[in-house]
C-alpha cells in the first residue's frame, strides 16, 4: 500500500481544511470566473470556482513534479522498460488534481462531458498508483454522484477483494446500497438490495464495533427487513456504547411501539433523565402515550417538546391530535390554528379543523375549511369524502350521495382483479358511507344494493358488507330478508366465526332460540378466544330476558378479559342487563366504570355517555348531568339519531320544549322508524297543546312497535303508548263532536 508524504497531505485532505494559497491565476480563468459571477450571481458557484483555482495551483506543483520525474537519464529510462512499472506518485497527484478539478466543475455545472474527463483523469491517476485505495474510492464516489451505480459497486467491490478489512470501502458500498434502496419501489429487487446493505453494515460493525451510528443504521435495516430480534440487539448495543444517544433510544422505542410493546417503549424513553431530554425525545414519549390511549400523558409530553422547541410543528400537531383524542375540541382547534398560521399550505390542518367544527355541529365552518383544503389538494379523495360526511350530518343526503358517487366513479378500477388491496379498501369505505346515506334516507333498497358492491373487495370488506346489509334489513324491519342475508354470508364465508354468530343472533330473534344457542356454544374451545363467544351468548340471553344465564356468560367473559377496554365492554353489557331489569343504581355504577377507563373519543365512551344520560334523564334523575353526558356523546357523533333523541328528551324533562322539539325532529330525520322517537315527539306535541299532531306520532309509534320482533318488543312501553293514543283519539273525537 502506498504511503503519501507532505504533498499528499496538501492534495488529498478535504478542501475545506486546506490553507488558502494566494497566487495569480491564468488570465483566461479570471475571465471565466468573471463571466460566471456576472451570469449566475450565486455565492455557491463563486465558492466552487475558488476551490478550482486552488486546484490549479496544486496542479502547477504536481506538474513540476511530473516534469522532474520525466527528466530521467536514458539509462534509467531504458532500465524501466525491462522492469515492472514503478509507482509514479507525482503523476498520480497530477491526474488526481485534474480529476478533482473536473469533479468540482461537474458539481457546479452538471455537465456530463466534465464527468467523462474526471473519470479519465481518475483512471490515469490509478494507473500511476494502482495500489491507492483512496484513488479507487474517489472514482467510485464520482460514479455514485453521476448515477453510474453499477460502476461504483464494481470499484468498491474490487477494493474489498484486495483488502477485505478496508472499512471505508465497506462504508462506501453500504452507502451505495442504501441510496439504491431509497430509489427503488417495494418488491423482490428492493429485498435483495436490503440484504446486500445488511451484509455490508454487518462487516462495518465488525471492523468498527464502537460506532454508534453504524449499529443504529444496522438496527434500522434489520427493522426494515422485519428481523425485530436482531434490530433490538443492534439498537441495544448502540445504547450500551452511548447510553445518552437519543437517536438510538428513540429508534428502539419506535421498534417496541411497532411491536405493540408500548410499556417497554416508555421504559426505554424514560431511561433518559428529564434534564437530558430534547424536544424529539418528548415527542417520542407523546407518541408512545398516544398509542396506549393515555392522552393526558401524551398532551403533557408534547407540551414539554414545544417548550424546548416552539417552532416544532410536528410536536404542535401531536398536541392538537391528543387534545382531540381527549375530547378537548377547543384546545385542539387552537393548536391547529397555530399550525395553519405557520404553514397556510398544509391542507391536512384544514381537514382536521373541519372535523372539529363538524363534531361541534358548526357545519358551515366545517365546509368553509374543507373547501379551502380542496384548493390546496384538489385531486385527493379525503376532502370530498369529509364534505359528504358534513352533508350527511346536515341531512343534505342528495348532496352527500352525489359526492360519494363521484368518488366511486373515480375508483371503479379499484374493484378489478389485480388492483392493490389498499385501493380496494378505500373504495369499500366510499361504498359503505354511501350505503349509510341511503339507509338514513330510508331508501333501504338503494342501501342494500350499494352495500353489495363491497362483497367482491376482499373477505374483510365482504364481512363488513354483509353486516351492513343485515343491519339495513333489521332497521327496515324486514326480518326474513335479514335472516336470508345472514345465511348467505355464512355460506359465502364459512370460516368466519363472527358472521356465524350474527346468523345465530338473528335466528334467536326470529324464535329459533335453542338452535342458535346450541350453535354458539359449539364454538367454545376452552381458550382465550372464547371471550367473544361468551359475550355473544350474554347479548342473546339478555334480549331473551334470560337474566341469570346472561349474568353467567358475562362473568365468564370477564375472566377472559385482560385489557381495560375489554373489561369496560363487559361492564357496559352488564349495565345494559341491569337497566333492562330496572336495576338502575347497579346499571349506573357499571356505566360509570366504563367511563372511568375509556378515552372520551372511543365509540364505547360515546355509547356509554348516551346510555347513562338517557337512563337517568328518563327517570328525572340528575337531569343536568345527564344533559352534559349526552352532549359529550354528540361531540363524537353529532348526527347520531339515538343521541339526538336522548338530547331532545333531556330538554323535554327540563321543560325546554323548543330545544326538545328541535332535537327530536333532527332525530326523526335520521331514524324516523324508531318507535321511541315517535313516542317522544307525541309527548312533546301533547305537552305543547298540539294533540292532533301528538296522536299522529303516537300512532306511528304503535305501527313501528307492531313491526318489531319479540326480542325487541317492550310490552310495557307498547301498552303505554297505545293507552296515550287511545285517550287522544277519544279526546279528539269529543272536540270534533263539539264543533
Amino acid at each position: 500500500m502506498s504511503i503519501y508524504f507532505p504533498l499528499h497531505q496538501l492534495c488529498f485532505q478535504p478542501l475545506k481544511n486546506r490553507v488558502r494559497i494566494k497566487a495569480p491565476s491564468p488570465r483566461r480563468l479570471c475571465i471565466q470566473q468573471a463571466e460566471v459571477i456576472r451570469k449566475r450571481a450565486l455565492s455557491a458557484v463563486r465558492s466552487r470556482m475558488m476551490r478550482i483555482f486552488r486546484l490549479f495551483l496544486i496542479l502547477g506543483v504536481a506538474s513540476v513534479a511530473v516534469a522532474q520525474t520525466s527528466q530521467s537519464t536514458p539509462a534509467t529510462a531504458n532500465s524501466s522498460q525491462s522492469s515492472p512499472r514503478k509507482v509514479d506518485k507525482a503523476a498520480a497527484y497530477y491526474h488526481y488534481t485534474l480529476a478533482h478539478m473536473y469533479e468540482e466543475m461537474v458539481t457546479a455545472y452538471g455537465r456530463s462531458d466534465l464527468a467523462v474527463k474526471a473519470t479519465e483523469e481518475y483512471r490515469l491517476a490509478i494507473e500511476a498508483d494502482p495500489s491507492s485505495e483512496f484513488l479507487t474510492s474517489s472514482l467510485a464516489e464520482l460514479y455514485v454522484k453521476t448515477g453510474r451505480i453499477a460502476d461504483a459497486v464494481r470499484e468498491a467491490q474490487d477494493i474489498i477483494k484486495r483488502d477485505p478489512t478496508n472499512l471505508e470501502a465497506h462504508k462506501l458500498l453500504g452507502r451505495i446500497y442504501l441510496r439504491s434502496l431509497g430509489d427503488m419501489p417495494g418488491g423482490n429487487g428492493s429485498d435483495n438490495i436490503l440484504k446486500l446493505a445488511i451484509e455490508q453494515y454487518q462487516e462495518i460493525v465488525k471492523l468498527d464495533p464502537q460506532s454508534v451510528d453504524d449499529h443504529l443504521l444496522l438496527g434500522r435495516l434489520y427493522r426494515l427487513s422485519n428481523d425485530m430480534q436482531k434490530a433490538e440487539a443492534e439498537l441495544n448495543t448502540a445504547i450500551k456504547i452511548d447510553p445518552n444517544s437519543e437517536e438510538a433510544v428513540t429508534t428502539l422505542a419506535m421498534l417496541y411501539t411497532d411491536e405493540g410493546d408500548t410499556a417497554h417503549a416508555l421504559k426505554v424513553l424514560s431511561s433518559i433523565p428529564d434534564s437530558a431530554r430534547s424536544a424529539k425525545l418528548y415527542s417520542a414519549l407523546g407518541a408512545a402515550y398516544e398509542q396506549r390511549k393515555e392522552y393526558k400523558n401524551a398532551i403533557d409530553s408534547y407540551k414539554h417538546a414545544i417548550m424546548l422547541d416552539r417552532d416544532n410543528l410536528d410536536a404542535i400537531r401531536g398536541l392538537a391530535e391528543n387534545y382531540l383524542n381527549d375530547g378537548q375540541l377547543e384546545a385542539a382547534l387552537e393548536q391547529y390554528k397555530v399550525i395553519s398560521d405557520s404553514n397556510p399550505e398544509d391542507a391536512q390542518t384544514y381537514v382536521r379543523i373541519a372535523e372539529i367544527y363538524r363534531r361541534q355541529a358548526k357545519y358551515d365552518l366545517a365546509l368553509e375549511n374543507l373547501k379551502h383544503a380542496d384548493t390546496l389538494i384538489p385531486d385527493t379523495a379525503e376532502v370530498p369524502y369529509s364534505m359528504a360526511a358534513v352533508y350527511q350530518a346536515q341531512g343534505r343526503y342528495d348532496e352527500a350521495a352525489k359526492l360519494l358517487q363521484d368518488l366511486l366513479k373515480k375508483t371503479e378500477k379499484s374493484s378489478e382483479i389485480g388492483t392493490s388491496q389498499t385501493d380496494r379498501n378505500n373504495r369499500a369505505i366510499f361504498i359503505e358511507r354511501l350505503g349509510m346515506v341511503y339507509r338514513e334516507q330510508e331508501n333501504y333498497t338503494a342501501a342494500v344494493e350499494t352495500f353489495r358492491k363491497m362483497l367482491p373487495l376482499g373477505d374483510e370488506n365482504a364481512r363488513s358488507g354483509y353486516q351492513e346489509i343485515i343491519d339495513t334489513y333489521r332497521d327496515s324491519k324486514q326480518w326474513p330478508q335479514a335472516t336470508a342475508a345472514a345465511k348467505e354470508a355464512v355460506q359465502k364465508l364459512p370460516n368466519d366465526r363472527d358472521l356465524r354468530m350474527v346468523l345465530d343472533a338473528q335466528l334467536a330473534d326470529m324464535g329459533e332460540f335453542d338452535q342458535a344457542v346450541a350453535d354458539i356454544k359449539g364454538m367454545l374451545k376452552g381458550g382465550p378466544e372464547d371471550r367473544d363467544v361468551h359475550l355473544r351468548l350474554a347479548i342473546i340471553y339478555t334480549r331473551a330476558k334470560r337474566w341469570s344465564d346472561a349474568e353467567q356468560s358475562l362473568a365468564k367473559a370477564e375472566q377472559l378479559s385482560g385489557k381495560p377496554d375489554e373489561k369496560a365492554y363487559v361492564s357496559f353489557l352488564r349495565g345494559d342487563l341491569y337497566q333492562r331489569q330496572k336495576m338502575f343504581d347497579q346499571a349506573d355504577s357499571e356505566f360509570r366504570k366504563v367511563l372511568a377507563v375509556t378515552p372520551p373519543t372511543d365509540p364505547q365512551a360515546a355509547a356509554t355517555l348516551n346510555y347513562l344520560g338517557y337512563m337517568n334523564a328518563d327517570r328525572g334523575v340528575k337531569v343536568e348531568e345527564s344533559l352534559n353526558y349526552i352532549k359529550q356523546a354528540l361531540t363524537f357523533e353529532p348526527n347520531n339519531g339515538a343521541y339526538l333523541d336522548s338530547l331532545g328528551w333531556a330538554y323535554f324533562k327540563l321543560g325546554k320544549y323548543d330545544l326538545a322539539e328541535e332535537n327530536l325532529n333532527k332525530a326523526a330525520v335520521h331514524m324516523g322508524s324508531d318507535p321511541t322517537v315517535q313516542e317522544h315527539l307525541g309527548d312533546l306535541y301533547q305537552k305543547t297543546g298540539r294533540l292532533k299532531l301528538a296522536a299522529s306520532h303516537w300512532d306511528r309509534a304503535v305501527q313501528e312497535w307492531n313491526k318489531t320482533v319479540p326480542a325487541e318488543q317492550d310490552s310495557e312501553a307498547f301498552a303505554k303508548v297505545q293507552q296515550k293514543l287511545d285517550a287522544a283519539k277519544v279526546r279528539l273525537a269529543k272536540e270534533d263532536s263539539n264543533k
